[in-house]
């Protein structure tokens, strides 16, 4: 039989949802500000192998000459990112879910178990856990990484008033390098975990827009049920894994 579980608390769908278009307009705006001094790519001397946006992609995009709309609209953004953001670390903090999520002596170890049962190298069953080690370290990273895209967002904005955190960061140059590789890093993270909603169905799905999933529960005497009903909602959903 199946039964209605509980899953993610609203606050933190809220905080998802807030933060999934808000990251997204500030990676488009920041291709704006990029697009004024496009430096970045991969080669060596004057051999180039790849080079990030070429001229075409901003003539196709119409990103081209828009510096002061771009820089505009990613410092609007930016603090709603970092409120969004805060808001949501305080969340994890005061209601106890940080104990979901944050990684653990077990977990880096689990995290290789999930990617080889992702790719199909292996057959046995994931955790029976609200996260898995994968997605405790990915979540956390995320949050690291939103703490380092402000820093040095910060550093190239007012790169005199924040000398001290130019410094922190190695110089001007490396504050802007540590900028774009955490925004390729967020993209990266984007199609990984598209891919993995997309993978894992629409119960899943469910549960990060109502709240709940549907789950198939053992119909000893309604047993199974009655357990799970008198758990906390996260330990329910864990029960019935």
């Amino acid at each position: 039989m199946k039964q209605i579980i509980e899953k993610h608390p609203l606050a933190i769908r809220w905080f998802h949802w807030v933060n999934f278009p808000v990251l997204s307009l500030m990676i488009w705006s920041g291709i704006w500000i990029y697009w004024a001094n496009d430096v970045y790519r991969l080669g060596w001397g004057d051999t180039t192998l790849f080079k990030f946006f070429p001229k075409s992609f901003y003539q196709a995009f119409h990103v081209n000459h828009k510096l002061a709309q771009g820089m505009a609209w990613h410092f609007v953004l930016m603090w709603v990112f970092f409120l969004n953001g805060l808001l949501y670390v305080l969340y994890t903090l005061f209601s106890g879910e940080w104990r979901y999520l944050l990684p653990n002596r077990h977990s880096f170890r689990e995290a290789v178990q999930v990617v080889l049962h992702d790719l199909g190298l292996r057959k046995g069953a994931l955790p029976a856990r609200k996260y898995n080690g994968a997605q405790q370290i990915a979540y956390t990273s995320v949050v690291l990484m939103g703490a380092g895209s402000l820093l040095s967002g910060l550093a190239i904005y007012k790169p005199v008033q924040f000398s001290w955190l130019v410094a922190l960061h190695g110089g001007y140059e490396a504050a802007r390098v540590i900028h774009f590789v955490l925004t390729i890093g967020y993209v990266l993270f984007f199609i990984v975990h598209v891919a993995q909603v997309v993978r894992a169905g629409w119960n899943n799905f469910r549960s990060m827009v109502a709240g709940f999933e549907m789950r198939e529960v053992n119909p000893v005497s309604g047993k199974a049920a009655t357990e799970s009903a008198s758990l906390p909602a996260a330990d329910a959903a864990i029960s019935t894994k």
